[in-house]
């Protein structure tokens, strides 16, 4: 999995033209950096799952974008499914109160399950969703994120996919928000939240 270095690969001058509407963010994973490494992960996730085809189970809302491009960089049968949980509400930070507010559509007993999530922080939401899951006594269960931040987990998980391991600064776009906003950026940027109210 790719560490992040500090270093930026040049944003795409499609990428730059954003910046002139959101001022307030500093591009940390430029598009075409961001769409490679999900190719990579979907033909990762196709050869380990070549005779079994994973159900996808996306944690709405943050992991909608790369569960979107994931699914279609994975050449198999895959079907999807989405949970909601709850840890963040309007905040920067998660409030350590996880609920569920969405289940599954279908049951999972005896199916490969691959949980798309878009970042693992403090590990607290993937820790609730895991142990709910396995309840329901999936032949097996592993996570695919995009994002991981270790210098926040509480809870030790087994990631079987990373994207990026990222500083433990606050990032939207690609899915992930900051009260709602910037979740149809094309790239990872780090928000200063102060310049965002």
């Amino acid at each position: 999995m790719p560490n992040w270095s500090g270093i930026v690969a040049s944003p795409a001058v499609e990428d730059t033209v954003w910046l002139a509407y959101f001022p307030e963010l500093e591009i940390l994973i430029p598009s075409a950096q961001l769409q490679a490494r999900v190719r990579a992960l979907g033909e990762q996730i196709a050869r380990d799952y070549a005779e079994c085809p994973p159900l996808l189970v996306g944690v709405l809302k943050g992991s909608l974008v790369f569960l979107a491009d994931l699914m279609r960089a994975i050449p198999l049968p895959v079907s999807y499914d989405f949970v909601a949980i709850s840890s963040y509400g309007t905040a920067t930070e998660s409030t350590g109160q996880v609920r569920l507010l969405k289940d599954l559509d279908s049951p999972i007993h005896g199916r490969d399950v691959l949980i798309v999530e878009d970042i693992y922080d403090t590990g607290l939401t993937l820790s609730y969703l895991l142990e709910l899951l396995r309840e329901r006594a999936p032949a097996s269960l592993r996570v695919c994120t995009l994002l991981s931040k270790p210098a926040r987990h509480q809870v030790t998980i087994p990631i079987a996919y990373c994207g990026f391991e990222i500083p433990d600064r606050f990032v939207v776009g690609y899915g992930l928000d900051y009260a709602e906003r910037y979740r149809n950026l094309p790239f990872i940027a780090v928000l200063n939240t102060q310049a965002a109210q």
